[in-house]
């Protein structure tokens, strides 16, 4: 069976701007490094045709991941879901201990960024709140140690 990899519709649009950019843009551009640096001659000692090879290989390994999430996304637009539940794409504002209101959207994998608001399904916040609802209480481990949290609001935006 093939493990879908869950995505919000932005993150699935940035997954596909990336792997353009990779295939029209770097990939031929590398292939363009690799031909003039074999034209300078003896390649055992030509760095720059190293150099091109390696950016080559990560190019390509990156394509074929990109492609493989793509094939196997699971997209989800916030804006069609609803419901008091926090799902896969909410956006959650809880207070901590101390009444200070944080506010983060769970997303798939590839589009963390804490510094936006934005945390995996899979990070122990995200785990601690799929499923939980408006008023209730989760616990989370964290290297600081165990924080707690209050639901204060669930939306789809």
């Amino acid at each position: 069976m093939v493990e879908k990899v869950p995505m919000t519709a932005e993150g699935h649009e940035r997954l596909e701007a990336d792997l353009k950019s990779l295939k029209h843009e770097q990939r031929p551009a590398v292939i363009k490094a690799i031909e003039e640096a074999r034209a300078h001659g003896d390649l055992s000692e030509n760095a720059e045709y190293h150099a091109a090879k390696e950016q080559q290989g990560f190019i390509e390994s990156r394509i074929s991941d990109i492609e493989g999430k793509v094939s196997r996304a699971e997209v989800f637009d916030p804006k069609e879901l609803s419901g008091d539940k926090v799902l896969f794409a909410a956006t959650v504002s809880m207070a901590d201990e101390d009444d200070k209101i944080v506010k983060y959207q769970i997303v798939g994998v590839d589009e963390v960024d804490v510094t936006a608001g934005k945390i995996s399904y899979i990070s122990p916040i995200g785990r601690a709140l799929i499923g939980r609802k408006v008023g209730d209480e989760i616990e989370v481990k964290t290297p600081k140690g165990e924080t707690y949290y209050e639901i204060t609001n669930v939306e789809f935006i």
